[in-house]
Parts: structure tokens; C-alpha cells; sequence
């Protein structure tokens, strides 16, 4: 498929911004255009809250609890977005590195010998579970809301819009010590013109909820990793800070990466 080039784009982009200020009573309707161009946003979508010792929280092995699917009063969930979001956050966690994460069917094969998980109880099933795979920090959640857009990508009628929690407990002490919380509904290009690089990351396309899912997860994942305390980093490199043995570490697999 051609693409328009980055400066072609901007320069359509500049005169629909000069039309748009314009009279409009002088100009003839284009229904065959949308009315709207779409962008995504970025990090003022993430709210992170954590305690002032998180950098003492030492991880080797972390667990993923299967999100739950909690619509509130003015969200709507799409059966099965619990899974697509876990999904995206084990494979989002697996990719950081510098700790070690638990397998999967682990993960499922414990919590059969749990009670049933719900809003009340996922705090104290978390901090069982962890003790059960012998993980330092267990990271959990809800799927708030996951509405998938409504029609096509260039016009769509209604955007995707998508929210979900994280939590991230320590099991030792059975405290909180993260939260993030994410909520993004796709916008108009118009409601803030200054975000082109993501207008252009989209391909100015009406994207799918899965997609903003997955970028809130990144960001989500990204901070985290940056928070607490890594095992193998201060085994791998104990004569460097954290921050230099992560860039070690990532830069091994990245090399791995390339071979």
C-alpha cells in the first residue's frame, strides 16, 4: 500500500487546519471525507502511583494473575478482553527481563487450588498465589473498560477506548507498592493538533482497542521495570548501579536478538 510521505502528510494536515478556520457557511459540505482525523495519545494516559521504598523492592520472580473483567458504571467490556490484556502484560513482562517470570500454566495450575478469584478477595488470592510459586511480587488487575471502535479505520463512527489497573504486590509484606491505572479513548486529530507524531504512528487510522491496549501495557511494563529493584541485575553486575546493569542487560539481548 502507499503511504503518503511524512511531509506530504503535514502539509495535508496544515491546509485542513486553514480550512477548518475558514467560514464555514462559505464552504460545500465533503461527506466523502471524514469529519474527523484520528490520533492516539501517550503517557498523560498513565497514572502511576507507588511507595517512596519501591527501590528497595528486590524482584527475582514475578507472577501474572489473569486480569479481571470489571465494567463500571459507564464502561463497556468486550468478553474475553481480561485475557487479551494479560496476555499483551505476560508477554510485555517476559520481554523487560531482569527478573524472572512464572510460567504461565504455573500460574493456572495454582490457582485451581485457590479460591475462585473476584474484585473482593484478588489482594489476598495475589499474596497466596505468590507464596505458592515462591514469586517476590505478584502483579494483578482489572480490565475496566474495553470498547472496541465502530466502524471502519478511516471512518470510524465511534473510537476505541480502553481502561484497566495494575497492581503490584510485594508478597513478603503483603503490601501494595504499585499501581498504574490507564484509561484512553481514541480523539480527533483536531482536539489537539500538536500530537502529529502519533496521528502519524496511526497512519491516520481509527485504531482497534487491542492496539491501545497494548500500548498502555508498554508504558505500564516500562515504568515498572524502572521502579523496583532487579535480582539479576545486581547478580550479573554486582559492581554497577541498576540503572548500568539494565542497560547491560539489555544490550545482551539485544545482541541475542540479532544472532
Amino acid at each position: 500500500m502507499n503511504r503518503l510521505p511524512l511531509s506530504a502528510m503535514l502539509g495535508v494536515i496544515g491546509a485542513s487546519l486553514l480550512i477548518a478556520g475558514c467560514a464555514t457557511e462559505t464552504l460545500p459540505s465533503m461527506p466523502s471525507i471524514p469529519a474527523r482525523m484520528p490520533f492516539v495519545g501517550r503517557t498523560p494516559d498513565l497514572e502511576v502511583h507507588a511507595v517512596k521504598s519501591i527501590k528497595t523492592v528486590r524482584v527475582a520472580r514475578i507472577a501474572v494473575m489473569p486480569l479481571l473483567e470489571t465494567p463500571g458504571k459507564d464502561g463497556a467490556v468486550v468478553e474475553g478482553s481480561g485475557e487479551t490484556v494479560t496476555a499483551e502484560l505476560i508477554g510485555q513482562v517476559a520481554l523487560a527481563g531482569g527478573w524472572e517470570l512464572v510460567p504461565e500454566t504455573d500460574v493456572s495450575d495454582a490457582l485451581q487450588k485457590l479460591p475462585p478469584v473476584t474484585a473482593a478477595n484478588q489482594e489476598t488470592v495475589a499474596i497466596a498465589l505468590g507464596k505458592q510459586l515462591n514469586a517476590d511480587v505478584v502483579l494483578y488487575g482489572t480490565v475496566d473498560k474495553f470498547k472496541e471502535r465502530v466502524g471502519i479505520a478511516y471512518a470510524a463512527e465511534s473510537p476505541a477506548s480502553v481502561e484497566f489497573t495494575l497492581h503490584l504486590i510485594q508478597v513478603q509484606s503483603g503490601q501494595v507498592v504499585w499501581t498504574a491505572k490507564f484509561a484512553r479513548s481514541q480523539k480527533a486529530l483536531f482536539e489537539n493538533v500538536f500530537n502529529v507524531v502519533n496521528f502519524v504512528k496511526a497512519e491516520g487510522r481509527w485504531v482497534k482497542a487491542h492496539e491501545i491496549a497494548q500500548d498502555g501495557v508498554q508504558e505500564a511494563v516500562a515504568n515498572l521495570h524502572d521502579e523496583v529493584t532487579l535480582a539479576r541485575a545486581e547478580a550479573a553486575f554486582p559492581g554497577g548501579s541498576v540503572e548500568e546493569s539494565k542497560k547491560a542487560i539489555l544490550r545482551v539481548q539485544q545482541k541475542e536478538a540479532t544472532q
